[in-house]
């Protein structure tokens, strides 16, 4: 064990560590401005939409974002935080282009956002998280099918 992490680069996963932090501190705020006042949120971005329910998705796009950059910024249950963050940014990318057309200059930000939390959602959180913590204490097992079979071989001292 003690070879398999003293000797595995570990800069991709301090790659991951800075996205994943970076990415969900940046974006925690605009939750928390639609949850100071979610009827200009609703008025502004849900009803030119004209999608039902204007108060609920202005809700969920909120949360979606604060939830999802926490669990983004802990590394706990990550995937499932890059996924609500793609779903909600990939709504205010359709806006955006709705009301604005192909506007760089309001498409840039989004875009960068949905592109870190596809990198995230592929990639994982990296050795850097609580996920990987819990899957090393609860899946041992899991631990050693993904250090490669040559580590594999030495840990179980057929080497």
């Amino acid at each position: 064990m003690l070879r398999a992490v003293a000797t595995k680069p570990f800069l991709p996963d301090l790659g991951i560590l800075i996205l994943r932090v970076f990415v969900g501190t940046l974006l925690i705020h605009h939750g928390y401005e639609k949850l100071a006042n979610i009827e200009n949120f609703a008025d502004a971005f849900v009803r030119p939409l004209h999608l039902p329910f204007p108060i609920l998705l202005s809700y969920t796009a909120a949360f979606s974002e604060v939830i999802g950059s926490w669990l983004l910024i802990t590394g706990l249950m990550t995937r499932i935080g890059a996924l609500a963050i793609m779903g909600t940014i990939s709504v205010a990318i359709y806006h955006a282009i709705i009301t604005a057309g192909f506007n760089i200059y309001l498409l840039e930000l989004l875009g960068l956002y949905f592109a870190a939390a596809v990198a995230v959602l592929s990639i994982g959180p990296g050795r850097f998280s609580i996920d990987e913590l819990l899957v090393r204490r609860f899946s041992p097992e899991l631990v050693r099918e993904k250090s490669g079979p040559v580590e594999t071989m030495i840990s179980d001292g057929v080497a």
